[in-house]
């Protein structure tokens, strides 16, 4: 089992930088950002590009994981984030992890640009973008023609430092099997609820009934992951999570006031071994 932090890309650029250094050095494996561009139309905040940060932390950093979680493959142009994430993967010596998802708020992150907001077009956009992406880290030529998009025989260099990919994780709200297929294609999964408070992890339960389907559709025995989100501090049950193939626990900040002190108290505590 692996233990990771999440955090919001909020706030001043130096802390976030600052927090995944202190991940490293209190023993997690995984810092993971959020990859929002608008959170709240009304109520603007600061938000930080989540790559450049990383990169940033792939530099004061030796071992831990450095990813998202998630991004919304559907509002990126996958060439662009092609390049973000090869770049990281290099920077961090083979350390990258994309997750991957729809993005939500979609009448903010994508409505107030003028993008489809509509769920279905979105996960056609998703799927086209992995695809795009699979194409270009694998330094061939490659081309594409989809319903949202092209490319014309594109030969991306240099490839991720990993083989054969950078692993990507697909965010699936659980009970919601239609995200299971895409993950069964990719490298791990990344499922929470959503309940009458807002978002909950999902059970150990939960985990054994996803991984039955994803086994059923899923080609190939390489390793796949299941990253599972927790509130920070509630982790006792890790070995139930663990005996039902859960290989990552990932403690993430709220995101609310006082979301950036809460954090550093949980990181500087370490990682519940």
């Amino acid at each position: 089992m692996r233990y990771g932090i999440s955090v919001p890309n909020f706030g001043v650029p130096a802390d976030l930088v600052q927090l995944g250094h202190a991940t490293e050095r209190a023993g997690w494996d995984g810092f993971f950002l959020w990859d929002h561009v608008l959170v709240d139309a009304d109520h603007p905040f600061p938000i930080n590009d989540p790559w450049v940060v990383l990169g940033a932390i792939a530099q004061t950093t030796e071992r831990v994981r450095l990813g998202t979680l998630v991004t919304p493959v559907a509002r990126r142009r996958p060439w662009k984030l092609a390049r973000e994430t090869v770049t990281l993967d290099h920077l961090s010596g083979g350390r990258a992890v994309l997750g991957v998802g729809l993005g939500e708020p979609p009448d903010v992150e994508f409505g107030a640009f003028g993008e489809p907001t509509d769920d279905r077009v979105r996960a056609e956009r998703l799927d086209e973008g992995l695809e795009v992406l699979f194409g270009l880290w694998s330094g061939a030529r490659f081309s594409f023609a989809g319903r949202h998009l092209t490319v014309d025989g594109a030969t991306f260099l240099p490839r991720p430092v990993q083989s054969p990919r950078i692993p990507v994780w697909v965010a699936v709200v659980w009970p919601n099997r239609g995200p299971l297929r895409r993950a069964a294609q990719c490298d791990g999964v990344a499922p929470i609820r959503i309940g009458p408070r807002g978002i909950e992890p999902v059970t150990p339960d939960d985990v054994r009934e996803m991984l039955a389907v994803v086994r059923k559709q899923r080609e190939t025995d390489a390793p796949f992951d299941v990253a599972v989100w927790v509130l920070p501090g509630t982790t006792a049950g890790a070995g139930d999570y663990e005996a039902e193939g859960v290989t990552w626990l990932i403690e993430s900040a709220s995101g609310a006031p006082g979301w950036l002190d809460d954090i550093r108290g949980v990181i500087e505590a370490g990682p519940p071994r």
